[in-house]
């Protein structure tokens, strides 16, 4: 049995695909920036995703679109702070916080945050010794803002699926290091960061492919550009129905969570997907099967 760890509890994985609620308090995200900027507005949407269905809340103050312009520590708490706490006691899910400064990191933690979704694309020790020293949960994303912003395009020599296998596994040995077992561990291949559209499409066709070594694997591709050149649709937030096409896909290929700004149309889909393929005994297929592994970077 797998799970997913993180400050206050456990997700069994296998059991369900969990939904990650977005909560964007930001002046300028690509789909709903200034929407839930506002301290009042975005607690009531936070309140109403897990009404809706929502098994975790994101929150972030920090926007990762391509042109987005950086924002401080000092800014990025000013953002939470106003939101974090209220959210923290109106919600019974466990909150994560979309941030890869420690600084920041550290004090959502001791707000009560369960889970820091790490978007950097880069290994950091003090985030890492965070992680440790709370019990929190830690999510590490491929191709992320500090490796190139999302409308950098790599060229990776050996295939996208190839060049997002060796980040998980560079990425699970360093996190050994610190005693962070597989439990603490969510995977996220990054679609749309530094990625075009040919490499989004290899990527999530190959996603059961991809070994996460016992860790959980988040799917985030709501509303993204990769979306919209799918369906033809320009318009970020009029995606959410050829989100949830590609959400579905993801569960199918052994996604444990899916990260959506529409939680209310993710809910009963994925029910329904997960009867499908989980509880008629029709396996999804596993990006952890043992038949797949090549190493264990997490010694016995």
């Amino acid at each position: 049995m797998r799970y997913f760890s993180h400050a206050g509890g456990k997700f069994e994985l296998g059991k369900k695909t969990y939904i990650m609620g977005i909560l964007n308090v930001t002046p300028d995200s690509f789909s709903d920036g200034n929407l839930w900027f506002d301290a009042e507005k975005a607690v009531a949407h936070a309140i109403k995703m897990e009404k809706d269905g929502a098994d975790i809340i994101d929150v972030g103050a920090f926007s990762t679109r391509p042109g987005a312009e950086d924002v401080t520590p000092t800014e990025e708490w000013r953002r939470l702070s106003s939101v974090l706490p209220a959210v923290l006691r109106q919600v019974k899910v466990p909150v994560s916080v979309d941030t890869f400064v420690p600084e920041v990191a550290r004090k959502c933690l001791d707000a009560g945050a369960a889970i820091i979704n790490d978007v950097s694309g880069v290994f950091n020790e003090d985030i890492a010794r965070l992680i440790k020293s709370y019990g929190a949960g830690w999510i590490m994303m491929h191709g992320g803002v500090l490796t190139g912003r999302a409308e950098s395009v790599v060229n990776y020599k050996n295939g996208i699926t190839n060049s997002v296998q060796s980040f998980f596994n560079e990425m699970l040995r360093k996190a050994e290091k610190y005693g962070l077992n597989e439990e603490k561990i969510c995977l996220d291949p990054g679609f749309g960061f530094s990625k075009d559209t040919e490499q989004n499409t290899e990527l999530l066709k190959n996603i059961s492919s991809l070994d996460t070594h016992g860790c959980a694997l988040l799917s985030a591709l709501s509303r993204k550009r990769f979306v919209g050149a799918l369906c033809d649709e320009p318009d970020a937030s009029k995606r959410d129905e050829a989100t949830l096409a590609c959400s579905i896909m993801s569960a199918v290929g052994g996604a444990d969570i899916v990260r959506v700004h529409n939680v209310a149309i993710h809910a009963p889909a994925l029910r329904a997907a997960d009867k499908l393929i989980r509880l008629t005994g029709l396996e999804p297929v596993s990006p952890v099967s043992t038949t797949f592994r090549h190493f264990s970077p997490f010694s016995s």
